[in-house]
């Protein structure tokens, strides 16, 4: 199937410290590109796979599920222990849940948790019916493009794919039940104008996960990796790492 293009992943090999980025649901590593070139620009290297089913066509994604994406970003992370002393997580919306996902499965192998709206909640009540109407209706409007900042397109699934939409909440349901086993540093970006996620996820994250930073962000909407508090982001990621990591970044 052919790629979107710009939708293909990102891979940056520099120092000792790795990043996994993963991006969200109908989404393309193109979301989270800029974040991974600026952590790959201060000597880290950068992980950022394209899960199955996106940056192609969305009747591909209906033949995936939460399984299929969470397997890759498995994969992705398995390759970056492998190459690097440490290995922090990090991800945009589902790719959020995807990573805490990571950190409760596989604890102190991880250093911190980096996520940005993220989605770990059934807060849409169309997704609430969408076992059934995945058997009617193959696919919904799209929920893409929720960006503040004037000129910039977010490359993804113009329809939400219902079949793969019905395997969300078996996902959200396993990462809520396990959110003790998150021990690891978090740092939650939240943005206060978000079109997509509700506040709840992030009010889950706040009450189950007392480590959890909160650091709000006032002048983005939900693809803020791509918004106006982009340079935020990234910069305040780079810090998380520095004060978290045991090894010195290649730059340092």
């Amino acid at each position: 199937m052919p790629l979107m293009p710009g939708a293909e992943p990102y891979h940056h090999e520099a120092g000792q410290i790795g990043v996994l980025l993963c991006h969200g649901f109908t989404g393309t590593p193109q979301s989270l590109r800029p974040w991974g070139e600026y952590l790959a620009g201060h000597g880290i290297s950068v992980s950022l796979p394209r899960q199955p089913g996106h940056g192609t066509r969305w009747q591909e994604m209906n033949r995936t599920r939460w399984e299929d994406w969470y397997a890759e970003v498995e994969k992705a992370f398995a390759d970056l222990q492998g190459r690097c002393a440490e290995v922090f997580v990090a991800g945009l919306s589902l790719g959020g849940c995807l990573a805490l996902r990571l950190a409760e499965v596989h604890g102190s192998a991880i250093r911190g948790v980096m996520v940005v709206n993220p989605s770990i909640a059934n807060d849409v009540p169309l997704l609430r019916l969408a076992p059934l109407l995945k058997w009617f209706v193959p696919s919904v409007p799209g929920v893409a493009g929720d960006v503040k900042k004037p000129g910039v397109i977010e490359l993804a699934y113009t329809r939400t794919p219902v079949k793969a939409a019905a395997s969300l909440p078996g996902l959200w349901s396993l990462v809520q039940a396990d959110l003790a086993k998150v021990t690891q540093p978090l740092l939650v970006f939240h943005s206060t104008q978000d079109h997509v996620v509700k506040p709840t996820s992030v009010a889950i994250l706040r009450a189950k996960v007392p480590q959890a930073t909160i650091e709000e962000l006032t002048d983005s909407y939900h693809v803020a990796t791509l918004d106006n508090d982009a340079d935020r982001i990234f910069a305040g990621s780079l810090d998380f790492i520095r004060t978290h990591a045991s090894v010195p970044l290649q730059r340092d």
